[in-house]
């Protein structure tokens, strides 16, 4: 092995496609990217790295342990960084088993074929290593109003499948490092927007909604809060975590920017009414639809992420206003994207999810 490599779980979805952009154009090392490929997974979004010696794309399953090993054995890697997930709420509740499968047991397999190829290592190999596991805040479960922000010592009280099978697999990763020695790092983030996100999520779906003249769905009453990260952000924070984050250690990252999510849907539509007017002369805030919210949808997630900043030495470079702004813009100027994206299947799901949910 000549060239130091590193192998990205899920580098095909929206925040891994970020981080694979991101450190092909940071980093030295070689990325072996290994993704599925689902319905998100999208290697469209990986254009611009395709032809890039220091990138190599496998197809595969976490859950494959044979697959994984033989990779593992083939590039030996310094490190794996996991974003392999099911990650959408609602899919979570129409259909569980599914992430529990991924989410779960597919990094279970991981976790087992990593420590079996890391236990083989010289000692000095198994010092370098790293095994770092991309998660969520909504492990933490649901704050109400004026509650502290989450930190890293925040008791687990998942509320959804999608977080409970996170929450599963941050407790395997844990385990494999204070039983085996593995050394692991976790980073649990809050609500990620930015380029390449699939359209099931509030923020592209609202885009494209509007730019169509359909109507923006909006649970509930409007005002369950999120902390917004900018995915460039976040990766920055990941690059950190792998080189400078402690063995065994959980790392919070968050956007510092907590907004409602009418908040969020009415800064777009004003950005929209700026940057592309509706023919019709509308605002577009005139779309906005209230619908029957999604049960057992937490009210409020923030992020603490001070110990990030104390250890890592990392901050958000965007705040809301000028993130939220590049996002759009972007959805605006890569429709060629977004139309191979929004497939017959994806039209089935909004069906099936916003269909069936009255108007309030």
């Amino acid at each position: 092995m000549t060239q130091t490599s590193i192998i990205v779980t899920g580098g095909a979805g929206f925040i891994g496609a970020n981080f694979v952009q991101q450190w092909i154009a940071h980093e030295s090392a070689t990325l072996i990217n290994l993704d599925k490929l689902t319905y998100a997974g999208n290697l469209a979004s990986l254009s611009t790295v395709e032809s890039n010696p220091k990138y190599i794309f496998t197809h595969a399953d976490i859950g494959d342990f044979d697959a994984v090993s033989a990779l593992l054995a083939q590039r030996h890697p310094v490190a794996v960084v996991n974003f392999a997930a099911e990650s959408h709420v609602d899919r979570s509740i129409h259909g569980p088993g599914e992430f529990v499968r991924t989410n779960l047991v597919g990094t279970f397999q991981l976790l087992e074929a990593v420590r079996a190829y890391w236990s083989a290592l010289t000692v000095d190999a198994r010092q370098r290593f790293r095994f770092l596991h991309v998660s969520t805040d909504e492990v933490y479960g649901s704050l109400q109003p004026g509650e502290a922000p989450f930190t890293e010592r925040t008791p687990y009280a998942p509320n959804s499948p999608y977080s409970a099978s996170k929450a599963g697999s941050d407790h395997l990763v844990r385990a494999y490092h204070h039983t085996y020695g593995l050394p692991t790092i976790t980073t649990n983030c809050s609500n990620n927007y930015g380029p390449y996100q699939f359209p099931e999520k509030l923020i592209p779906l609202v885009i494209l909604n509007a730019l169509a003249g359909k109507p923006l769905p909006i649970y509930g009453d409007g005002l369950n809060v999120r902390d917004w990260l900018y995915v460039g952000d976040h990766c920055t924070a990941i690059r950190l975590a792998l080189s400078r984050g402690r063995h065994g250690e959980v790392y919070n990252i968050g956007g510092n920017n907590e907004r409602a999510n009418i908040d969020v849907v009415r800064t777009i539509c004003r950005i929209l009414d700026e940057l592309r007017p509706a023919a019709s002369r509308k605002p577009y805030e005139s779309l906005i639809s209230f619908v029957a919210d999604r049960p057992g949808h937490d009210r409020r997630y923030a992020i603490d992420a001070r110990k990030s900043s104390d250890e890592l030495g990392w901050r958000p470079a965007e705040t809301f206003e000028s993130g939220i702004r590049k996002t759009v813009r972007w959805y605006l100027d890569n429709q060629d994207w977004v139309q191979g994206v929004v497939s017959g299947e994806y039209r089935k799901w909004m069906e099936k999810n916003y269909g069936v949910r009255e108007a309030t």
